[in-house]
């Protein structure tokens, strides 16, 4: 096990430091270590806990001259510390929460998962999970969807609280009203106190007495809601957007779920998507291909003419510049590529394959330069190099 540092050192303060600037120095490393600033850091997870442990030490006058005196033994009880019990070890993040929420004065609305202001308990609805399809025009252009979800939402006869009038509520017996309950233990290390969520209240503090007949109490019924999404231009197939508070309502007026809207792209038969560039496979005939012409091509807005160069090889790339789509973050467009293919007839007649093999024996014919006689791979590797 890892030897514990200092604990004015883990809050940053000097040993003659005061209550306030103790407090302070807390304040700071809590906010800079909690967990909804650094979600899954288990590094900064620990640093948070560690600080905890220390200001729950450094801000009680007797721990502290304790701790001055004997240091880290003094709170295990090895030095004669007889009913003092210190330290996080056993703790949970809901119980230093609990204990010190009022040190964090709502930065973080309130504290860890669902705790807010002074410790209470908030309910929280779950989220839903919802897909849109979107065409190349919406993805390159944005586009706002309406959708009907089917969820639960706030009681409109009780408002959500699950009462049956304002006057349908009584403090919670239990706790007092506090929303939590305080346990002591008597441990090897002395009497440990700590603090847990209501179960009888659930840290709401109070109790219903009379509950609203249309939900039951629970303060949700089941209904829907139209909800506009508003799409950013540039969005690609699997990205998540998050409506915030348009998830499932909660429990007695709780903080509402989320709704997470997965992006699908639909199909297009004609342009293929590669990032924010745009792939079309164009198919020439082989009198194109030879004298060159104009041809069209699809794009997002529409239709788009290019001429094609005379001797042009199967495999070649054409490429138009800022006809891809945007990129989500805003950092210009892609490309349409136009990959050339070109069509051969298989079923000639006789004059036809006459004239055809006339043709193979002229000079133009017969020519063959290294790079046009790559395959199609071999071209498109040199294009993108």
């Amino acid at each position: 096990m890892a030897e514990k540092r200092d604990y004015y050192e883990v809050l940053g303060v000097a040993k003659n430091a005061n209550a306030d600037e103790i407090k302070k120095a807390y304040r700071k490393a809590a906010i800079k270590y909690h967990p909804d600033k650094n979600p899954g850091d288990k590094e900064a997870e620990e640093k948070f806990k560690e600080a905890a442990e220390a200001y729950d030490v450094l801000s009680n006058e007797e721990k502290r001259a304790r701790y001055d005196q004997f240091g880290h033994a003094g709170m295990s009880g090895s030095a004669g510390a007889g009913g003092f019990g210190g330290g996080f070890g056993g703790f949970s993040m809901e119980d230093i929460f609990s204990q010190f929420g009022d040190i964090f004065g709502g930065h973080f609305g309130g504290g860890f998962g669902s705790s807010r202001g002074g410790g209470r308990s908030v309910n929280r609805g779950s989220d839903i999970r919802v897909r849109i399809k979107l065409t190349l025009a919406e993805i390159a252009n944005g586009a706002t969807k309406k959708i009907k979800v089917n969820k639960y939402i706030a009681c409109d006869k009780c408002g959500g609280n699950g009462a049956k009038d304002s006057s349908s509520f009584s403090t919670c017996s239990t706790c007092g009203g506090s929303g939590y309950v305080v346990t002591v233990q008597n441990t090897f290390f002395g009497r440990m106190q700590s603090q847990s969520v209501c179960p009888h209240c659930h840290g709401e503090g109070k109790v219903i007495t009379a509950k609203c007949d249309k939900c039951q109490g629970e303060g949700y019924v089941r209904g829907s809601e139209v909800i506009e999404i508003k799409v950013p231009a540039g969005v690609g197939e699997g990205m998540a957007l998050t409506v915030e508070g348009k998830g499932n309502a909660a429990r007695h007026g709780g903080i509402s779920g989320d709704l997470i809207v997965v992006i699908e792209e639909e199909h297009n038969p004609e342009l293929m998507r590669d990032g924010n560039n745009l792939i079309h496979n164009l198919n020439i005939t082989v009198a194109t291909a030879i004298l060159g012409g104009e041809v069209e091509v699809p794009t997002i807005e529409g239709k788009a003419k290019i001429k094609i160069a005379p001797g042009t090889h199967a495999g070649k790339v054409l490429r138009l510049r800022g006809k891809g789509l945007p990129d989500v973050n805003g950092y210009g467009k892609g490309d349409i590529m136009v990959v050339v293919d070109i069509t051969i007839p298989t079923s000639l007649t006789s004059e036809e394959k006459e004239l055809v093999k006339k043709l193979s024996e002229k000079p133009h014919f017969k020519e063959a330069e290294s790079v046009e006689n790559q395959n199609i791979f071999e071209r498109m590797k040199n294009f993108f190099r």
